[in-house]
């Protein structure tokens, strides 16, 4: 949550609801497969899937592989810790234990982290509860999602500094210059008539 997480049967959210509008400016239907986040860029690549939605960062790495629309959204990453920790600035981070969602930009910066231990999850809220748990010290993870776990979980907190900002985008199959055009065309129109905002504040309510 919030941009992609199960109600009932149904799989809803921020990304959902883009990718609805999306196709629906495109006149196509849309399928979402729910997938691993570390295999949303291979299921594009291999052309299993058309297009990747997952609140995903376009990093200089990720351009490799795949081709990224323009942005829909930005969003940063925060540090989760307990209340009582000694963690008070992601300089603090050295040589600790930190919980990430395998794949995710999270996952990637805190490798750069000096002697940092990074664990890994397939799911953010499995490195939440591990954190609940003094298994690990913090938690990487972008700022909407990390709001969300906190009110969820007692104990813990976000630390106000921001550990890295970045930019959200759609991620096509390299080359397919036809489906990327058409889908920068849909989300121009789409923040164009506030469609995009409108979504967003569905989910997020502001501060």
């Amino acid at each position: 949550p919030p941009y992609e997480y199960h109600e009932g049967d149904k799989i809803v959210g921020i990304d959902m609801e883009i990718a609805d509008a999306i196709a629906s400016k495109l006149g196509v239907q849309i399928e979402i497969e729910d997938i691993a986040f570390d295999s949303v860029i291979l299921e594009v690549t291999s052309g299993k899937a058309d297009l990747g939605l997952a609140g995903i960062t376009a990093t200089e790495e990720r351009k490799q592989s795949v081709d990224f629309s323009d942005s829909y959204t930005s969003s940063k990453q925060l540090i989760i810790v307990k209340d009582d920790s000694s963690i008070a600035s992601g300089a603090d981070l050295e040589g600790k234990t930190i919980g990430v969602q395998t794949g995710t930009t999270g996952d990637l910066m805190v490798g750069d982290i000096k002697d940092a231990k990074p664990e890994r999850y397939a799911k953010g809220m499995d490195a939440v509860q591990a954190l609940s748990q003094g298994k690990i010290d913090a938690v990487v993870i972008d700022s909407e999602v990390a709001k969300k776990f906190v009110e969820e979980t007692s104990g813990l907190k976000v630390l106000d500094e921001a550990y890295a900002e970045e930019n959200y985008a759609i991620a096509v199959q390299k080359g397919n210059k036809e489906l990327l055009d058409a889908v920068n065309k849909a989300l121009s129109e789409l923040k164009a008539d506030g469609t995009i905002d409108s979504i967003i504040a569905k989910y997020i309510k502001a501060e």
